[in-house]
């Protein structure tokens, strides 16, 4: 970030910037975390309908799980460039209608009872439309608090778009918990469809408050030729391929824990006969403390390093791959509860905390976007794509949860082996700035 940057650094207009971000990485996060628990519930039964294991059943609304993140990279790259080339602010009005109008018709659609392979083909084409769109969110959001942030207080403010994450999760929890409660016949006829409704007005207060914010300010400073003369997905690949892959192999843990710790194990639990509404309430203590950690992480990354903070998430998440598994197979509600608090406020806070911050570094302002939106959402394709569709693939294979902790050790290698490659400390681009000092 540049100096004028942080002169221009205005605390009314980053309350504004840090509003709007939660509010669009919460739509986002509901969202999918609704689809998430969804698909562990009910739409097996509703749109994958299968005799004998019902298992199957969940597995098939797993893979409108995976396709909704295999959409992300196209959303990426799509948003990307027009965040790259025209406007950062122009560009997250646009995700979030895209966002919030899939969501409100799922909550809209027949069942296969009534339309037949209408209803589960609809429901993936509109999980793809929210994969495009999810895409293109998050470097976005991420995008307006970092290059509007005093130097300084880069982790703290970047931070808290990662609290949409939490507050996306446990507002989609809660609304389940709250269906669940009516009788069985009534959550599978219509009770389901209410938390998908009800983004509705998260998506009304996000674009209300979008419309009213100010550029990036690292965007509009940057020369007119940086944003016309190239297409920033190519400069990206020819330029920065080794950023790229760093940050695809950075995701790679973060996501993949997160979607194991909290949409798996209510498949894991049921599994070996814990009850919902025991894992879920776990989950949402948990998220809710991580709501809180996640500003500590960004806090202590300005004080010691984006890059040693990760490294703390990578570690805890190799420690606790194992003893995830064992302490939820206790089915001693204390023992669910620790699982929980190490894995998510602390092993996965840690990362997420820290990510807008380290892998913003990694580009250079004119394919910044491009690089985050694209990095990002590769690697959550195979990890928060199609890791809980694989860890019940190995469940059905083994019946056991072991092989799920050897996934989650092999996405924490791989980032270990990415910070390995950034050192350790890391400081924005120096390349970039060698190669055009102009850049912010």
């Amino acid at each position: 970030m540049s100096n004028t940057a942080a002169e221009q650094y205005d605390p009314r207009q980053m309350r504004k910037l840090v509003v709007a971000s939660v509010l669009g990485n919460a739509l986002e996060w509901y969202d999918f975390f609704l689809y998430g628990t969804a698909a562990a519930l009910v739409f097996g039964p509703l749109f994958f309908p299968l005799g004998g294991d019902p298992l199957q059943g969940t597995l098939l609304a797993f893979s409108g799980f995976a396709v909704g993140f295999l959409a992300r990279p196209l959303g990426g790259i799509v948003f990307g460039h027009i965040g790259d080339r025209y406007s950062r602010k122009m560009t997250l009005i646009m995700t979030l209608t895209l966002m919030g109008a899939t969501t409100f018709v799922i909550g809209l659609l027949p069942a296969y009872s009534q339309i037949g392979l209408w209803a589960p083909l609809c429901l993936i084409m509109l999980r793809f439309l929210q994969g495009v769109a999810s895409g293109g969110e998050w470097g976005g959001g991420v995008l307006m608090l970092s290059e509007n942030a005093p130097a300084t207080r880069r982790g703290f403010f970047t931070a808290w778009s990662q609290m949409g994450v939490s507050g996306g999760f446990v507002l989609s929890a809660l609304a389940f918990y709250l269906v669940q409660k009516l009788p069985e016949a009534e959550l599978m006829r219509w009770g389901w469809r209410v938390p998908f409704l009800l983004s509705l007005l998260i998506f009304l207060v996000g674009v209300y408050i979008r419309k009213n914010i100010r550029e990036s300010a690292a965007f509009s400073q940057s020369a007119p030729g940086d944003k016309h003369q190239k297409i920033p997905l190519l400069v990206l690949i020819r330029e920065h391929p080794k950023a790229l892959m760093q940050a695809i192999a950075l995701r790679l843990p973060e996501n993949g824990a997160s979607y194991i710790f909290f949409t798996f194990s209510v498949v894991y639990a049921r599994h070996i006969g814990i009850t919902t509404e025991i894992i879920i309430s776990a989950v949402t203590i948990a998220m809710l403390v991580e709501f809180f950690s996640i500003l500590f992480w960004g806090a202590l990354s300005d004080r010691i390093g984006a890059v040693r903070v990760y490294y703390i998430g990578v570690i805890g998440l190799l420690v606790m791959a194992f003893p995830f598994f064992w302490l939820l197979s206790s089915g001693a509600y204390g023992g669910i509860m620790v699982a929980m608090l190490l894995g998510l406020p602390v092993c996965h806070g840690a990362m997420i905390g820290t990510q807008p911050c380290i892998m913003g570094d990694l580009f250079p302002v004119r394919v910044r976007y491009s690089g985050l939106a694209l990095g990002h959402e590769v690697g959550s394709v195979f990890s928060g794509g199609l890791g809980p569709m694989l860890a019940v693939a190995l469940l059905m294979a083994f019946d056991a949860a072991w092989p799920v902790s050897l996934l989650l050790i092999g996405y924490g290698l791989l980032a270990w082996l990415a910070l390995w490659s950034m050192g350790a400390d890391q400081t924005p681009v120096p390349a970039a700035r060698e190669e055009d000092p102009q850049l912010p």
